[in-house]
């Protein structure tokens, strides 16, 4: 009885450690990783824009017609967003589609949705928990938040409208050309940005939605949203 009291003691012990490994994993060394991917992604892209010769860029203004970009290359980093409301620090690589893999670099641009700036819905996803928990306040946003990105050429600035809005992932109408449930009733220029709920979970989806409200060349020096 003792030698089995000790066996199950010793089994529970070496399970114990292994959760708490496993926890750690999760919560911390899965995050160093993804924030130095993304740190990485951040600098591939600036690297480039350093280095490409200058593309004609939007003028000012609310109403303007950013240039088509060219194409995204698929789990490659195109553009930098950031929101000021979850932190004037808070900065993170967009990459084309929403694979596994590209999200533990950064955020995911929804392939078939509209590219940055362009008619249509321009739809984002990220996680909200582990791979540096880059949507972990993502309840925060509010309408009337900036969501800014730049290509390298041209500063782009949205404002929330409406979320976030809590639904299922088998909602894919939420990254429609006109969202459903958006309050949009005519084409324009959106963006839809996407996470998992709850916050350790994924049986739902909350969802944001913004429209194109200004664009300005990287030359006119950064955005009002993103000046402190």
């Amino acid at each position: 009885m003792r030698v089995v009291v000790r066996t199950v003691s010793e089994l529970c012990i070496t399970v114990g450690t292994l959760i708490v490994l496993f926890v750690v994993y999760v919560l911390f060394w899965t995050g160093v990783r993804a924030d130095g991917a993304m740190d990485h992604q951040i600098d591939v892209l600036q690297d480039q824009w350093a280095e490409r010769p200058a593309r004609p860029a939007a003028s000012a203004g609310a109403s303007a017609s950013p240039a088509a970009p060219a194409p995204y290359a698929a789990g490659k980093p195109f553009a930098i967003m950031y929101i000021p409301r979850l932190g004037f620090t808070w900065n993170k690589p967009v990459l084309e589609n929403t694979e596994v893999s590209t999200l533990k670099k950064g955020l995911g641009h929804y392939a078939d949705t509209a590219r940055l700036g362009q008619e249509g819905n321009f739809a984002v996803a990220g996680h909200r928990r582990t791979y540096g928990d880059p949507f972990v306040n993502f309840p925060k946003l509010r309408p009337g938040d900036a969501v800014v990105l730049t290509d390298g050429t041209t500063w782009f600035t949205y404002r929330i409208d409406k979320g976030p809005y809590k639904t299922v992932p088998t909602d894919i109408e939420v990254i429609d050309p006109v969202p459903r449930k958006s309050g949009y009733t005519r084409e324009g220029r959106y963006l839809t940005l996407t996470t998992c709920d709850p916050e350790w979970g994924h049986s739902h989806r909350l969802i944001v939605w913004a429209h194109l409200d200004s664009t300005q060349p990287v030359e006119a020096g950064k955005p009002a949203a993103l000046r402190r």
